[in-house]
């Protein structure tokens, strides 16, 4: 973990009325941003710096202040400075739900219920002001997959046919994504916090909010790359959802097939930015997710909705790779 602490730091909390507090550096994530915490007497706060040209915390207070004015519990904005990469935010405290269901995994339905519920009274929103999510935008996540992932294993892989197959497999579920829920984009285990009771939770990382279809984020909580989800469990909350949002038997069908849509492709997006974040960024630890993230590929590729990209994976992807979910890497 990167223990310095950033050119203007004391200065930025100085005017933020901050001075003389204790700072102690966060472990990060998978971007340039960095995360510490700030104590002064019995009061604290967290402090992320999203340097530019790297970062731009502009879109992070964007999507915080409007979920905020639309009842959800992201943190509160203390204090910004966006010039310089510097946001002062409310401290959720240190309980994840990752690590709230590795010690208490009797609670598991009920922590994902409340997880799902969040969702739905999300959807229930009028769309935030972002930009959408458009069939280019799926486009060039899907081919991180090939761009990164495809060359680790030493394949020649038809590129045009993969971008014909997803486009014939999204094309399905735009007008279904119109006019569309706030889309976080990145909605798991490790970005949601429990606030003081199973009930009260609280969102990071959404800086990425597009407009777009109500299955993602759910995907995104159900297929979570760094923690094992059971069939089961997913199912259950599947069925949540769908009661919850009081969608009828067809509606819930064509949910359904969108919803291992947008596993897939998810999750072929998944592979590749793990594999990048490997080879161009030195995070070889990222590696280790790969084989839950095929394994939730390949049940999503197994839905008919998908048999234009499931049949570009029979022809390009050999048995033996997806047989040992990616294959063996060697970082």
């Amino acid at each position: 973990m990167d223990l310095t602490i950033p050119p203007g730091t004391e200065d930025f909390l100085t005017k933020a009325g901050w001075l003389g507090s204790v700072i102690e550096p966060q472990p990060g994530d998978a971007s340039f941003r960095r995360y510490f915490r700030i104590r002064r007497q019995d009061a604290s706060a967290m402090l992320m710096h999203a340097p530019p040209p790297n970062e731009d915390p502009r879109p992070f207070l964007r999507a915080a202040k409007w979920l905020d004015a639309n009842g959800m519990r992201a943190p509160h904005i203390l204090a910004e400075d966006a010039d310089r990469g510097f946001v002062l935010l409310e401290d959720f405290g240190t309980i994840r739900m990752r690590e709230y269901l590795d010690a208490w995994p009797q609670d598991e339905d009920e922590v994902y219920r409340r997880a799902v519920d969040a969702l739905v009274e999300l959807h229930r929103l009028p769309p935030g002001p972002f930009t959408g999510y458009t069939l280019a935008e799926y486009q060039r996540e899907a081919k991180l997959f090939v761009d990164w992932f495809v060359p680790t294993r030493g394949l020649y892989v038809n590129g045009p046919d993969w971008a014909a197959a997803w486009e014939s497999v999204l094309t399905q579920l735009l007008p279904r994504q119109r006019p569309g829920v706030t889309v976080l984009r990145d909605y798991h285990a490790e970005n949601i916090m429990l606030l003081g009771g199973l009930d009260r939770q609280g969102l990071l990382d959404f800086q990425d909010a597009l407009v777009g279809h109500p299955a993602y984020d759910l995907v995104s909580l159900l297929q979570d790359a760094r923690r094992e989800v059971s069939a089961e469990l997913e199912q259950r909350m599947v069925d949540h959802y769908l009661d919850k949002a009081g969608l009828a038997a067809a509606a819930a069908q064509e949910f359904l097939a969108d919803y291992a849509r947008l596993g897939a492709q998810r999750n072929a997006k998944i592979v590749g930015i793990f594999v990048r974040l490997w080879k161009r960024d030195g995070k070889p630890r990222y590696l280790d997710y790969i084989p839950r993230v095929w394994a939730a590929m390949e049940r999503d590729l197994a839905h008919p909705a998908l048999e234009p990209v499931a049949q570009w994976f029979a022809a390009n992807i050999p048995a033996e790779v997806r047989a040992a979910g990616g294959g063996r890497f060697d970082p």
